[in-house]
Parts: structure tokens; sequence; C-alpha cells
């Protein structure tokens, strides 16, 4: 685990590699939470045996917005803020969905940080996650995000 406690801290690991996370299962108990929270039924998610008789594999494939949603939790232990008041997600630049997670399928992510700047007092910080699918040469996702880090007084 990478610690910052300051803005320099986190400069000092622009470019590097700060973390791979464990191995987690995409089941279709998880695809179907997903569909459900979102709305999104497309059949090519959560219909197994319409996706047995059409899809290549004949297995459903994860929503692409499901494996974006996974980094934070994926990723969370990667950094530590020390003097943290409050972290907010600030967004996204850009996101590929390059490999589909078929149901089953085992992801992690992996994360390394493009920079550090101070902004509205607090350090905003740009990182590249990559969710890698087992046993695959294409990552499922690619994803630059932002994250607004405020430290206590």
């Amino acid at each position: 685990m990478h610690v910052i406690s300051s803005i320099e801290d986190a400069k000092a690991l622009e470019g590097v590699e700060v973390g791979l996370s464990d191995w987690v299962v995409i089941d279709q108990n998880r695809i179907d939470q997903f569909a459900e929270a979102t709305g999104d039924y497309q059949w090519i998610h959560v219909d197994t045996e319409r996706a047995v008789a059409q899809m290549p594999d004949g297995k459903t494939i994860a929503h692409g917005y499901l494996t974006l949603a996974l980094i934070p939790a994926l990723t969370g232990n990667f950094v530590e803020i020390e003097n943290l008041a409050r972290a907010i997600n600030f967004g996204v630049n850009k996101v590929r969905f390059y490999t589909p997670v078929r149901a089953g399928d085992r992801v992690r992510a992996r994360a390394t940080v493009l920079q550090a700047r101070r902004r509205a007092g607090a350090l905003l910080l740009t990182s590249e996650t990559r969710i890698e699918v087992e046993n695959e040469r294409k990552p499922a996702c690619v994803a630059e995000t932002l994250g607004m880090y405020f430290f206590g007084d």
C-alpha cells in the first residue's frame, strides 16, 4: 500500500503502478443484480438460456458499466491518504471496453497514477485503471479516473 500525506507524496507516484487487486468472480447473480439496479435487462446480460444458443461461447456477458463500477472496490486498498477529511469521485476522462467479461470470469484491477495536482485546496489524482480478465490478452476495460482528496486540518 502506498501512503500519501501530501500533494508532494502523490506527485512522487506519477507513472507508478500503485496496485494489483485480487481476482474477483463475476457471476450471473452479480450481473442480474446490476441489471436490477440499473434497469438494463438486455438479453446478452440476463437471458442465460438464449445466451447458450446465441452467444459465441454460450454465456451471458457483464454490462460494461458493471465492469467500470468495480473500480472503487477493486482499487480501494492501493493508496492510503493520511489525514483525509473527505474524498469524492470527480469523474472519468476516458473509458474503453475491449474484452467482454463473461459470466463466471475472474477479473482484477491494475492501477497507475498518471497525474497529481493541487486543485481547489485538494489533491486531484488522475489514474489509469485496467480491468483484466483472467486468460485474456486484452483488458475488459481501461479507464482514466479522477479523484479529489481533501486533507484535514
